[in-house]
């Protein structure tokens, strides 16, 4: 299979490439360096090959587009805070992003395109735990961004024909991911504070709940979507299958660390979801998907990878 993996220098994208190179794959990555890495790709030395671009660009899409197959479109402006803050360039590259990828895999013959989509569709709407057929109720310019780009893969599905998966991810963590953005997600927030004997900060009571997902089941997930039989047009929760609440995940990963440091509380940030807790049977159903790690493994991986970072 030859592969366009778009923001592959990302924290999943760069997983996500690790993964698609092990299995033998031709990989190409899609990326401008805004948020992404380079350093995650310097270790593939000749195994890839690398399109420096920007999504909002159809020519920098369609460059790189030649021969693919399948395309995991995992590029993307991350983060609710960011998208409060600045939702036109969201926007832009999020949909009309997502939209230059389907036109570009559309107009090169693409199998399938793998969109990765997000847990914050759901927003706060009654019920747990989010299911598919929940009507989406995003509460932040992310997650309409994340919904439209959805619903872009179902309308070319159904109008033209290309076969589209969509993820939705629910609090990704794992090795690799970056602590240091103003934007960072939170464990490696928490974890680099205690690391560095600093107290983490919870935002809101720290009772809201979430439902963390280590990054290699994710990374499991597109590979398999990759594949299945009968699931254009889809849908897909991609998660643990349990909640937690952020007390609990701070409580975890100071016993890991063995750290005593109490976290401090600041006001509740605007777009935050409440509640988070997927169903992931139709998943299990459908793709043949299970999550092979659990949280506390996975949380002790990424501890170890922090630690070998303070190095």
């Amino acid at each position: 299979m030859r592969a366009l993996v778009t923001g592959g220098a990302g924290f999943i994208g760069s997983n996500l490439v690790d993964a698609l190179i092990t299995r033998g794959n031709d990989v190409v990555v899609l990326d401008n360096f805004s948020s992404g890495r380079r350093e995650r790709l310097e270790h593939f030395d000749d195994r890839l090959s690398l399109v420096e671009g920007d999504l909002r660009s159809y020519e920098r899409v369609h460059a790189a587009m030649d021969g693919i197959e399948v395309v995991f479109h995992q590029g993307a402006l991350p983060s609710i805070p960011r998208s409060i803050q600045d939702p036109l360039t969201t926007s832009a590259v999020n949909v009309e992003g997502t939209l230059n990828v389907l036109l570009a895999a559309r107009d090169a013959d693409v199998r399938r395109v793998i969109l990765a989509s997000s847990s914050s569709i759901y927003g706060d709407a009654p019920g747990l735990p989010r299911h598919e057929e929940q009507r989406p109720s995003p509460l932040a310019p992310y997650a309409v961004s994340k919904l439209a780009a959805e619903s872009y893969c179902s309308a070319f599905w159904k109008v033209y024909g290309l076969e589209t998966v969509a993820l939705r991810y629910f609090n990704v963590f794992g090795p690799g991911q970056d602590p240091s953005s103003q934007y960072a997600a939170v464990v490696p927030r928490f974890i680099t504070a205690l690391l560095d004997g600093e107290r983490p900060v919870i935002y809101g009571d720290g009772e809201q709940s979430r439902d963390f997902t280590f990054v290699q089941d994710v990374v499991n997930a597109n590979l398999l979507a990759a594949e299945a039989g009968d699931v254009a047009g889809e849908v897909f929760n991609v998660a643990a299958g349990r909640s937690r609440t952020v007390n609990e995940l701070a409580s975890s990963i100071a016993e890991v660390i063995g750290a005593s440091v109490a976290p401090m509380y600041a006001s509740a940030r605007p777009g935050d979801v409440r509640a988070s807790a997927a169903d992931i049977e139709k998943a299990r159903t459908m793709l043949g998907y299970e999550p092979a790690d659990s949280f506390d493994e996975g949380l002790i991986a990424t501890i170890a990878f922090f630690r070998s970072q303070q190095r």
